[in-house]
Order: structure tokens, then sequence, then C-alpha cells
């Protein structure tokens, strides 16, 4: 599509009996650009228009496949581009989501604020402990919401076991947490070699990265490798290292140890198929982490802390609180993680509060990542 398609589509999108319902009202909408359209750009961005309140302006992703993929998923057809400038250029994109490769965060995220752009920010928010911050600096520069992708931090029986049990201290004197979570079959397939697609632009995935000739593993699987991704210890250690720290009340992990390989799954890949970490914080507690990609079913992933006075294992379909003396208490999930996250983005845009997940929390959620991953390469490096 060149720059005149772009304009012209802007202008007068045809749009789907689906679609057209969302559309109604649509200036009092906020008009949100996709930047990034694979599975989970796809899954936030349905979050954000089953709210009612916000109206897809853009579709922005380098492979026209995966636009369109996005187009029949979501059931809405918007103009489409591969280069994040003119979505940005667009007057009727008042914020972006952002779910590329984590190589790509930055650059991205920087360029959004700068455009007075909102920004939803998939996470982990930084692929490298110097971007955080830059990032939390150019967000409060701008004035805008920067919202980061743990959806934890919206959901209600999170904030209540924050409340109830942690602020009060039920669980006595917490030194042990242990995370898990494995099997993830989007990060164990097996990517043939094929030629580049005409319709993807190689040169705009590689980012700053190291200028290669197209592989398809590296665009189809890039969770594979460091350069572009850190794998189970940045999509998943993410999520539950900030559940961890939001429970514990602190974000500024001491040190890591990590082991781990690819156990499995020789295929070509440089980032470990199974891995296992331990962070330790200051405050005298260590964060245990457990993950694989293989089809192993833990009986639930979540996060466990063990207490001198009980134990609480929350994951996201609820909690179970068990105190060494008295009765167990059970407390439910309540809707979707993914509406609440998108309702919380929302109403800090329209108030300008900060969001629940702001990017200085998702800054913080990486400090355990980072170390993890030097922990790991490390160990590595010296066989």
């Amino acid at each position: 599509m060149n720059r005149r398609q772009f304009s012209v589509g802007a202008g007068g999108a045809a749009l789907s009996a689906l679609s057209y319902s969302r559309v109604l009202g649509a200036n009092e909408r906020l008009g949100v650009a996709l930047v990034g359209s694979g599975r989970r750009g796809r899954e936030v961005m349905k979050a954000m228009l089953d709210t009612g309140r916000v109206e897809l302006r853009c579709l922005c992703d380098v492979y026209d496949v995966q636009r369109r993929r996005a187009r029949e998923a979501l059931g809405v057809r918007a103009p489409e581009t591969v280069a994040l400038e003119e979505a940005l250029a667009r007057r009727d994109v008042d914020a972006v989501l952002i779910a590329t490769p984590d190589h790509l965060h930055l650059d991205q995220t920087l360029a959004a604020l700068k455009a007075g752009k909102h920004v939803y920010l998939e996470k982990p928010a930084v692929h490298r402990p110097e971007e955080g911050a830059r990032l939390i600096a150019a967000a409060r520069a701008s004035g805008k919401v920067c919202q980061t992708g743990t959806q934890q931090r919206s959901g209600e029986h999170y904030r209540r076991a924050r409340e109830e049990i942690f602020d009060p201290n039920k669980l006595g004197k917490v030194v042990l947490v242990r995370a898990v979570w494995s099997n993830f079959p989007w990060q164990a397939r097996r990517i043939a070699p094929s030629p580049r697609p005409e319709g993807l632009d190689w040169e705009r995935f590689l980012g700053g990265t190291k200028k290669i000739e197209y592989e398809a593993m590296r665009y189809d699987a890039w969770r594979y490798f460091p350069e572009y991704g850190g794998g189970l210890l940045s999509d998943i250690l993410t999520h539950w290292a900030d559940v961890a720290q939001w429970m514990m009340g602190e974000s500024e992990p001491r040190s890591a140890v990590a082991a781990g390989g690819i156990y499995h799954l020789r295929d070509g890949r440089v980032n470990p198929d199974t891995v296992s970490a331990i962070i330790q914080y200051p405050g005298g507690w260590s964060l245990t982490f457990e993950s694989t990609v293989l089809p192993i079913l833990n009986e639930r992933p979540s996060v466990v802390f063990q207490g001198t006075e009980g134990t609480l294992d929350i994951a996201r379909d609820g909690y179970v609180f068990r105190p060494h003396k008295g009765e167990a208490a059970t407390v439910r999930a309540a809707g979707s993680l993914e509406t609440a996250h998108a309702l919380d983005f929302l109403d800090a845009v329209k108030t300008g509060r900060r969001p629940s997940a702001d990017i200085e929390i998702g800054v913080e959620a990486c400090r355990p990542v980072h170390l993890a991953r030097a922990a790991y390469w490390e160990k590595k490096g010296h066989g």
C-alpha cells in the first residue's frame, strides 16, 4: 500500500456489519491504532473494542497477512499501513496499542509519545535494562498515559488480596514465593524454512538489530531468539514477578541465579525451552520461577506466597488463603482481566490519572527478568 492509497482509505474505509455498531458515536470514542497485529495484539484489541469505548482507526504491521488476520478476527475493516510513522501521523488516532516483538518496544513507544499519543504497551515494557529510564522520562515529559500489559494489576481479586491479606500482614513473615507456569504451544512450533513473503517488510521487523538475510523462524518464532525477545523469562516471568513484587511491596531485586536449556526442542532456537530462576530481594525473601514451553500441565499456574502464619496461592482465576490457624478462604475472579485492564487504560486517558500498570510499574516488573536473563546467559557463556 502506497501513501496515496493509505490516505484515501483513511477517509472512507468500508465497515462490516459487526463493526458498524462500534462506529455509532465514534466521535466520543478513543481512536486507537493497533501496532503489531499478531495473536497478542488481536486479543488485547478485541478487549478494547468489547468495552464499546474504542474505535480501531488503523492497522499497522510489517506483514500484510497479519493485517488481514486482524481484520478478520476483529470484524473491522480499518485503514492499513506498514509504516508506524503513517499511523502516528493520523489525527484520528488518539492512542496506540503496541504489541510488537520486544526489541521494537523502545523506539516505537518513544515515537508514539513524541507524536502525542497515549500508549498501551504489551509486556515486557523493555527489552534491555538501560531502556527503562528513557521510557519513564519520555512518558512523564509527554503527559500521556502509558499503560503496560501486566493485566493482573487491574484484577479485583488481586487488589483484594493486597488490601485484605498483605496490608494487615495475615501471612506473617513471607520468605518463599514460588511461581510456576508451563505449556505454551506457540513457543513449541517447528517453523520450516521458506522464502520471504512479498508482503513482509523484513527491514522494519529487524529494527535496530543486526541486519541479516530473512529467516522464517526468526520472524514467525521471534521469541526463540534473544535478539528479539527473552523467551519464557520475558513472556512469563514478567507477569508473575510483577504479582510478587506488588504484593510484597518491593521492586528492587538484589541478585538472581538461573538454569535451564534446550532440553527437548532442538529446532534451531536459541532461548531455552525450559528454565528455572531464583531471584533474591533485600527484604529477606526469594522468588522461585519454573517454566517450560513443553506440555507439562501445572495443576494451577499461580504465585504461591509462603509465610510463617499462612499461605496464599493466587492465580488469574482467583486465590486461596490458608492461615495456619483458622479456616481457608477462597475468592473467585469476576470478569475478564483483559477487559478490566482495557477499561483501566481508557479511564486513565479520560481522567488523566496514572493507570494501574503505569510504565514505571512495567519497568519495575522487568528488573527481575533482566537479572535472571543475565544469570542464565552468563552461566551458559562460562560453560
